[in-house]
């Protein structure tokens, strides 16, 4: 069939014929004229798909603008709004290696409190990269999840440059309480998300968070066997520990039933802290989460433990 003169075959067609028919040295000339359909362009790579299943490090993502990768977070990942709509997972402790795979994702990163353990495992088998950061309730700890979000989102510059900023934060916070020369008042903090509220000890995010806003853990102060993690809260351990001030997260609040149904938990109206009702509720990632918005938490603390002690 022919081509009108104007078609890009009848072009196509006299080209190839000068080419023919031209002196050896012209071919490469044609060729260099060839339409750019003829090239081929590399294909930009696929971002990777991450599952993320902890709060903390589904915040970083948002924070190195990462969202769009999050294949799915788990139910810890609330902040900010956008990853309560991402697909969940499940509770980063229960995870199951179905629901994960069913995601799709290059990566699965978290903490090393993630499990079950056979879980990582599997995913490992499935040809899944897993990176779980150590969790020890530590700034270096809020570093090493930095880094691993930028590695897994392939976004190491920005990740570089959100650190730096988040040290000269920590250090202005720290500066900040380690000005203070008065006395550390006493707190607690009470784990109340359930019908049986627990109170914690040493080696918790917790215990740590009370440390570093310039707090005194009353259930470890000067006690050399003090207990680890956590225990029931009962009315006879409040009375001997004799907190000025509680610490607990907005969601026990609410799980309470509400600020005066808090307070009405045996033991609690028998301590100092509750003649002044000196109470801190905060959300739980923002409070021990220990993300991107630990300097912030820390200072709001160290804020209350200022208000005691004057």
């Amino acid at each position: 069939m022919n081509n009108p003169p104007d078609t890009p075959c009848h072009a196509l067609s006299r080209r190839a014929a000068l080419c023919l028919f031209s002196l050896p040295g012209a071919f490469a000339a044609c060729a260099l004229s060839a339409p750019a359909a003829w090239s081929q362009t590399p294909a930009t790579p696929r971002a990777p798909r991450i599952v993320s299943v902890n709060g903390a490090m589904t915040e970083i993502a948002y924070a190195l603008d990462a969202g769009p990768q999050l294949a799915g977070t788990d139910t810890t990942s609330v902040f900010p709004p956008a990853a309560l709509r991402t697909p969940k997972v499940g509770y980063m402790r229960q995870l199951s290696a179905e629901g994960l795979l069913s995601l799709q994702p290059d990566t699965v990163i978290g903490t090393t409190e993630a499990g079950p353990g056979v879980v990582m495992d599997q995913l490992r088998s499935a040809g899944v990269k897993v990176e779980l950061v150590e969790a020890d309730h530590s700034w270096s700890e809020v570093r090493r999840k930095v880094a691993a979000v930028g590695r897994a989102t392939s976004r190491t510059a920005q990740a570089t440059a959100l650190q730096a900023r988040l040290d000269a934060e920590w250090a202005g916070v720290q500066a900040t309480v380690a000005r203070h020369a008065g006395r550390k008042p006493r707190a607690i903090f009470i784990l109340s998300h359930s019908a049986s509220p627990q109170v914690a000890g040493r080696n918790t995010a917790a215990h740590a968070m009370l440390d570093y806003a310039g707090l005194v853990n009353a259930f470890t102060d000067g006690q050399a066997s003090a207990f680890a993690g956590y225990r029931p809260m009962t009315a006879e351990a409040l009375v001997s520990a004799a907190p000025e001030l509680i610490i607990t997260t907005t969601q026990g609040i609410e799980a309470s039933g509400g600020l005066d149904k808090f307070w009405s938990r045996p033991g609690l109206a028998l301590t100092p802290a509750y003649q002044r009702r000196a109470l801190v509720a905060l959300d739980a990632l923002y409070l021990i989460g220990f993300g991107p918005r630990l300097p912030q938490a820390v200072a709001e603390l160290h804020q209350a433990a200022l208000k005691v002690a004057a």
